[in-house]
């Protein structure tokens, strides 16, 4: 039998492969894997890093990468959370202006979706690589978080706010629900729509894609302020589950949505990727994190291996590139 027909194939489907073996084997070690329970807990866990690998996504398409997302997520979520449990308050002018549950979320989105467009003017603006750009962005969320915060946690945020979270709705947790919303309206936008056309094209030739008329810089803008919006999202989801805000909510969340695409099949040069493959990523992260806690692996090492995958993912991924 000449193993070299089926190579396309196993090409094609290495990261449904890989979940089957990773799934098939914590499932021997572990009797708790497969339950019920386990199972819904593994996708409410995931349904964060989902969102916020769908924004990477679509910055990876594009040649670049966003180390910001976990930073602006503890600064949206805080944000969030202090508006809706102090509102704004202005001595000064005897000024209280209150926020209700639906006003704080969106003032935390529109705050996400502000951060990730400024990470798109400066990286087209002044041609700041996006590597450099998305570093400043993370320092800078992170201080700004620990500003409003003051250090401190924000809690007490009620009940209805809580639900976001903890909820379930029709059976499913609600967190699934949003992360579902997000990966079909993704879907849509990447496939059927003139924008998804032009995020692919820029990551394949940008030279090309100008030269075609394709304004480069207001795509760019646009990809990563959607990217912020979803992180936003995600912070949202964080903060309800915890009822709290954390000053250090976030951190490393860019590795693990960063590992997400990779191992769903998005190259890091730009032009080739789904959103489904990420989605495949996402819940392979999930499932690898979720094992590991099953058995009881030191947290130090799991960094250990969740860095060991993403290099694999990536050796893969150029190894796969040379051979097309």
């Amino acid at each position: 039998m000449d193993l070299k027909l089926y190579k396309p194939y196993f090409i094609k489907f290495q990261s449904l492969i890989a979940l089957f073996m990773l799934c098939l084997l914590i499932s021997i070690v572990s009797d708790k894997f497969l339950t019920l329970s386990n199972g819904w807990n593994v996708m409410r866990q995931i349904s964060v890093n989902i969102c916020i690998s769908v924004g990477m996504t679509l910055v990876v398409l594009t040649a670049g990468i966003d180390l910001s997302v976990g930073s602006v997520l503890a600064l949206c979520g805080a944000l969030t959370a202090g508006l809706l449990k102090n509102g704004i308050a202005v001595p000064e002018f005897n000024l209280y202006v209150g926020f209700t549950i639906v006003g704080a979320m969106l003032a935390g989105i529109l705050a996400g979706t502000s951060l990730g467009a400024f990470n798109g003017w400066a990286i087209t603006k002044f041609k700041v690589p996006s590597f450099i750009a998305t570093l400043a962005m993370l320092t800078i969320a992170r201080g700004l978080t620990l500003l409003y915060t003051q250090g401190f946690p924000i809690s007490g945020l009620g009940d209805q706010f809580s639900y976001l979270g903890t909820g379930w709705l029709l059976g499913i947790p609600v967190p699934v629900w949003i992360s579902a919303i997000v990966v079909v309206a993704a879907v849509i936008l990447t496939t059927k729509t003139r924008l998804g056309r032009y995020i692919y094209a820029i990551g394949g030739n940008e030279n090309a894609s100008r030269l075609s008329g394709i304004n480069i810089s207001k795509v760019k803008i646009i990809v990563y302020s959607i990217a912020g919006a979803l992180a936003a999202v995600g912070g949202l989801i964080v903060t309800s589950r915890l009822d709290s805000a954390q000053p250090n909510a976030g951190n490393s969340y860019e590795l693990d949505s960063i590992a997400a695409v990779v191992i769903g099949g998005t190259s890091l040069s730009g032009g080739k990727g789904t959103i489904m493959g990420t989605v495949l990523g996402a819940i392979i992260i999930g499932v690898l994190n979720n094992g590991l806690v099953l058995l009881n692996v030191s947290p130090f090492w799991q960094q250990v291996v969740k860095g060991a995958v993403i290099l694999l993912a990536v050796i893969i991924d150029k190894s796969n590139s040379k051979n097309n």
